[in-house]
């Protein structure tokens, strides 16, 4: 059985990857009202990456027997400058996400809840991968230019 703490902690986490999943989802879809195919689909794919995870989250609660649950998900922005501002805004929204699992796994070091920390723990891993990544894709922005940006958006479209 999980604590009723742990429980209320996970649960802010899931309804912080469904706002994640709708920041990408709606960055997507300015990407592709804005013509850039390429990071469109890239963000396509982090928005339902982003919904797994939430529903990931919610059947570790109800094994463990607790109750999952999303609160209520503030609205996410809806417009955003060049392709370059928008991908640090997704690295600094990873690094975000990364203090918040960080959070949890410390609550469950804490509660010396073993199977909570060895759940997590692969979202710390991932979580790595994500923020390197999107400052891997920022850099790329950074380093193509004005010119350059039609490349890097083509190769987006290949995840």
């Amino acid at each position: 059985m999980i604590s009723k703490k742990l429980q209320n902690i996970i649960n802010e986490q899931i309804t912080a990857e469904l706002w994640s999943s709708n920041l990408y989802l709606q960055m997507a879809f300015f990407l592709e009202k804005e013509g850039w195919s390429g990071s469109a689909h890239w963000m396509y794919k982090q928005a339902e990456e982003e919904r797994e995870h939430a529903l990931d989250m919610a059947h570790y609660l109800m094994q463990r027997g607790g109750e999952a649950k999303v609160a209520m998900i503030d609205v996410v922005p809806e417009g955003w400058g060049s392709l370059l501002e928008i991908f640090e805004h997704v690295y600094k929204h990873e690094c975000h996400v990364s203090e918040l699992i960080n959070r949890i796994v410390d609550a469950a070091v804490a509660e010396n809840d073993k199977a909570t920390q060895n759940f997590f723990w692969k979202y710390v891993s991932e979580q790595v991968e994500e923020e390197a990544t999107a400052a891997e894709i920022v850099d790329k922005f950074k380093k193509a230019g004005e010119h350059g940006v039609f490349f890097v958006d083509s190769q987006l479209g290949a995840r």
